[in-house]
């Protein structure tokens, strides 16, 4: 017995080895035949292939070698698709030659000919397309399914509205046909057709019936394209949208998962649609409007489907929508926790993704699959487990960040940066939300600044602890220190720049600044020279902050004199004399040694007046990128170059803001990061476009140009539709005591041109005169032409909101739309226009202020102007908004929008700042509470300047 075993035992090894050799062998062989592997599409030329495709005019070469055939469309086709394209000429010969190849019953043969048409299409003339559709045509009437359907999606591509007609009847009896492949085929054709143009769209719509009919085919593939197709039709019919998920949603006779699916998804876009139009109570769905109520009836059915496809999806529509109440949530959750323990990766990470995107509001529902979450992490997959910590990171108590933290240490050290970085950001969230455990999460990521990584992954730790230092200042003397150790080995210049920097602002402000002067002298002695610079820099802020360092460290500054770089040098030598003049003029008196330990410390502060802390704190009024614009503003004016003006600061033009798009939590690496160093590593985004000056047509006529320089010009304002005959818009130039609107106007009319163009403005106030007016002349049709109305500014009045009336006046003369030549005489037309508004808002140009709230106590409230209103807006963030747009200043502080998920909760502070007309600063808070569901919001407004005039206009805007 033993030996047979023993025996056994030897068969199998020898097997396994036999296979072994075996597969060894056979991959030789593939090796071999990999190597030996010859392209039938490499090396083809474009005129050896024309040549070929020749025997699709040989009716005997086409009965006889199909394949053949075949090769020469797929040659055709590599052609295409490689960039080889044929001309017109070319395209138009091969076309003919493979309309002949319909002669052929060959299967192969006829889907090769139907998809080298929906390719070439395209490219050859629109005439001779047309001649395929006879072919076609008899395709999709024959018996052969095979063919009706591809001929179909051909016809699809090639015909136009007028053509459908003809064929509509054929269309309409495919999609009730019964066979799934037609009737898919004719329902996919359909979309393609109704997407196509508006004469299509319009003959489609007349086969929702059939449509509707093939949703209850037994094929699921066909129901799915039926519901796309019913979508497609009624998307722009909200009631016909209702019906139409009622009615299915309610009948039940739906089975394909897929169709199911894309209900799923119309409810919810539907129940979006009535949240968002105040028609769902603020308690819950359940007191909402009848379909409010059946579409969340519909999506917690779906939860129990047997299809896991429908169950997510109902799951995420149920998640996503917006104020829904934690009862209601909380079947959604259930149904992901079980999806959570899937042995399908692809489940898992459909189910963590949507869990991690609950927790951010329901942070407490989410923390009943905490279990769940935590066997995740060690999952196979990254993303998976990346989501899993980021989720817990969440959902987890202020108790359990210690051992979410060994969890995350373990992990972090065998996962790419990419994921890393994810990480890092919910660690700051984290911080943000237990403040308390923010020495434990600091040092936690400072850990990770000694490890190894990239740029990005560093940048991401520097800019979380630099958000963390704004948000909880607790934690500013314990970060600066962990960031002191990670530039006494950092590669990346430009880190070690923003955190010496930093080091520079926050550092003198500490209790002992004097520590961080070894960390950052280091700097200068061993790094490069863009280090050694921002070194340099920040030695000299500590010095003009603290007088009590200004000996240390002018002996340190006095080394880099003589250093290689010129940047160094000559920071360094500003940065000496000044201190040294700074210290003669105001000596440092160190305190007494006999001093109490209860009495107060006396500050190491520099005195007023002191010239080291003007120079090298103070900073300037308006950033580079203002002072580069305003600059070249001040230049394009007439003879500003030759003016006798001396040139300072407060005489150059105010520049307004450029209006950007407010980045996204998820886009941004942090909140409150460093702008610049993001603005520097975004190599990839695009440049700034140089800013075009809206002045520049008022500076070329001389007339104009005598008034003066233009204090701002506003955003063009529509004063007619873009489907009129004349499209006319106005741009207001404001100055001092004028204004200047611009009229662009442009002729439309193919055979009119127009002469002598002026726009006839009517209003009645006491502010506003119209002065003179200056014609457009000669606008042919497609041109835009400048008509100008000056108007004057009584400064003795106090500015209103002024409505004036706008009429067209022009001369038509009639030519020939093809030779331009005239044929009538010139005769006068008018044509009315909408009304033109000038507002207060008019005279605000948007400028930011570097710090808000110092520029706010610096102004006062001598001239400060207080007002209460009632706004009717339903949304706190409409009203936001329109305070903005009332006042037309620039938000600060970042409180110019309002946090997702934030509307209507708590009120919201908004600080403006602006410049009116005339060069005077204004300031304003604004208070926006939203007073329930339909008693609009409350705004408190506090204007500040110094006019109390202007600060009583800038109130006034509010309407």
């Amino acid at each position: 017995m033993e030996n047979q075993q023993e025996e056994g035992g030897l068969t199998v090894n020898n097997l396994l080895s036999e296979v072994t050799s075996a597969l060894d062998k056979f991959k030789l062989d593939d090796d071999a035949g990999q190597a030996n592997y010859y392209s039938p599409y490499a090396n083809l030329e474009k005129a050896a292939v024309l040549q070929e495709a020749r025997c699709f005019h040989d009716p005997s070469a086409v009965r006889e070698s199909p394949r053949k055939c075949c090769t020469v469309i797929a040659q055709l086709l590599h052609l295409t698709n490689t960039g080889q394209y044929l001309n017109s000429a070319e395209a138009t010969e091969v076309f003919f030659g493979v309309t002949k190849l319909f002669m052929s019953d060959d299967a192969s043969l006829r889907r090769m000919v139907y998809l080298f048409i929906k390719d070439v299409a395209e490219t050859c003339n629109p005439d001779d397309v047309i001649i395929v559709t006879s072919s076609l045509t008899k395709d999709m009437t024959c018996d052969v399914d095979l063919y009706r359907a591809n001929a179909l999606r051909v016809l699809a591509r090639i015909i136009d509205g007028a053509m459908l007609g003809a064929i509509e009847r054929y269309v309409k009896q495919a999609v009730v046909d019964s066979s799934g492949q037609v009737s898919s085929a004719a329902l996919v054709s359909a979309t393609h057709l109704f997407e196509k143009n508006a004469e299509s769209a319009a003959i489609v719509k007349r086969w929702i019936s059939e449509t509707t009919e093939a949703t209850s085919s037994p094929n699921e593939m066909v129901q799915f394209h039926a519901m796309q197709l019913l979508y497609q039709i009624k998307k722009h019919d909200r009631l016909g949208m209702q019906k139409l998920v009622t009615q299915f949603s309610q009948r039940n006779t739906l089975k394909s998962p897929l169709a199911l699916v894309l209900l799923v998804r119309y409810t919810a876009k539907l129940l979006h649609d009535e949240v968002a139009e105040g028609r769902v109570g603020s308690t819950s769905f359940q007191n909402g409007s009848t379909f409010a109520r059946s579409g969340y009836a519909f999506l917690e059915a779906s939860l129990r489907h047997k299809s896991e496809m429908v169950v997510y999806e109902a799951g995420k529509a149920i998640c996503a929508l917006p104020n829904i109440e934690p009862q209601e949530l909380s079947p959604a959750v259930n149904v992901m926790q079980l999806f959570l323990s899937s042995p399908k990766p692809a489940v898992r990470f459909a189910a963590i993704k949507t869990v991690s995107q609950v927790a951010v509001n329901h942070p407490r529902i989410v923390s009943k699959c905490n279990e769940d979450l935590e066997a995740l992490i060690a999952d196979a997959n990254r993303s998976i487990a990346t989501l899993a910590i980021t989720t817990l990171l969440k959902t987890g108590s202020e108790n359990s960040v210690d051992r979410l933290l060994k969890q995350i240490s373990v992990f972090l050290s065998e996962i790419p940066d990419e994921y890393k970085i994810t990480i890092v950001k919910s660690l700051q969230r984290l911080c943000f939300t237990y403040p308390s455990k923010h020495r434990v999460l600091v040092g936690f990521l400072s850990n990770f600044l000694r490890e190894e990584g990239g740029f990005d992954f560093k940048r991401s730790i520097v800019n979380a602890i630099i958000s963390l230092i704004k948000a909880v200042p607790e934690t500013t003397e314990s970060s600066l220190l962990h960031l002191c150790e990670f530039i006494e080995d950092c590669e990346f210049t430009m880190l070690s720049t923003q955190i010496l920097h930093l080091l520079g602002e926050l550092g003198p402000g500490t209790q002992a600044p004097a520590r961080y002067i070894r960390f950052i002298y280091n700097r200068v002695i061993l790094e490069n020279s863009a280090v050694r610079a921002a070194a340099v820099a920040a030695l000299s802020k500590f010095a003009a902050r603290c007088p009590s360092l200004r000996t240390s460290i002018v002996t340190l500054l006095k080394r880099s004199l003589d250093d290689e770089d010129d940047e160094t040098r000559d920071r360094a030598s500003v940065a000496v004399s000044v201190l040294k003049g700074a210290m003669e003029e105001f000596p440092y008196v160190p305190p007494p040694q006999d001093v109490e330990p209860e009495s107060e410390p006396v500050p190491d502060e520099p005195q007023p007046g002191d010239p080291a802390a003007f120079v090298l704190l103070q900073g300037l009024p308006m950033s580079f990128d203002r002072l580069d614009r305003s600059i070249r503003s001040y230049m394009r004016a007439p003879a500003a170059m030759e003016s006798a003006e001396q040139l300072t600061l407060s005489t150059l033009p105010v520049v307004e803001e450029t209006a950007e798009p407010e980045p996204s939590a998820e886009d941004a690496d942090v909140v409150g990061g460093d702008a610049v160093l993001q603005a520097a590593v975004a190599g990839q985004k695009e440049e700034k476009k140089e800013a075009v000056d809206p002045a520049a047509a008022v500076y070329a006529i001389p007339e104009l140009a005598s008034l003066g320089r233009v204090f701002r010009s506003s955003a063009p304002t529509e004063l007619s539709e873009e489907e009129t005959e004349y499209v006319v818009r106005c741009i207001k130039h404001v100055m001092p005591e004028h204004i200047i609107l611009q009229f662009l106007i442009q002729n439309t009319v193919e055979d009119q041109r127009l002469t002598n163009c002026t726009v006839a403005i009517e209003g009645d106030s006491e502010c506003f005169e119209v002065a003179g007016e200056i014609a457009a002349d000669n606008i042919k049709y497609g041109e835009t032409a400048n008509a100008f109305t000056v108007i004057n500014r009584n400064t003795d009045a106090p500015l209103a909101p002024c409505n004036f009336e706008c009429v067209l006046r022009f001369g038509v003369i009639q030519v020939d739309p093809k030779t331009g030549e005239d044929e009538s005489e010139p005769y006068d037309e008018e044509y009315p226009l909408e009304e033109l508004e000038i507002t207060t808002s008019d005279f605000m140009a948007k400028v930011s202020v570097p710090d808000f709230r110092k520029a706010w106590e610096e102004v006062g409230n001598s001239n400060e102007v207080l007002e209460k209103f009632a706004l009717q807006f339903k949304k706190q963030e409409d009203a936001v908004a329109a305070v903005i747009d009332f006042l037309g200043m620039q938000p600060c502080d970042g409180t110019g929008h309002i946090k997702p998920g934030e509307g209507g909760k708590k009120p919201h502070m908004l600080h403006l700042s602006g410049v009116f007309v005339g060069g005077r600063n204004v300031l304003a808070r604004a208070q926006v509470a939203a007073q329930g569901d339909a008693a609009g919001v409350l705004l408190k407004i506090a204007v500040r300047s110094d006019d109390a005039e202007v600060s009583r206009m800038v109130a006034d805007c509010i309407r």
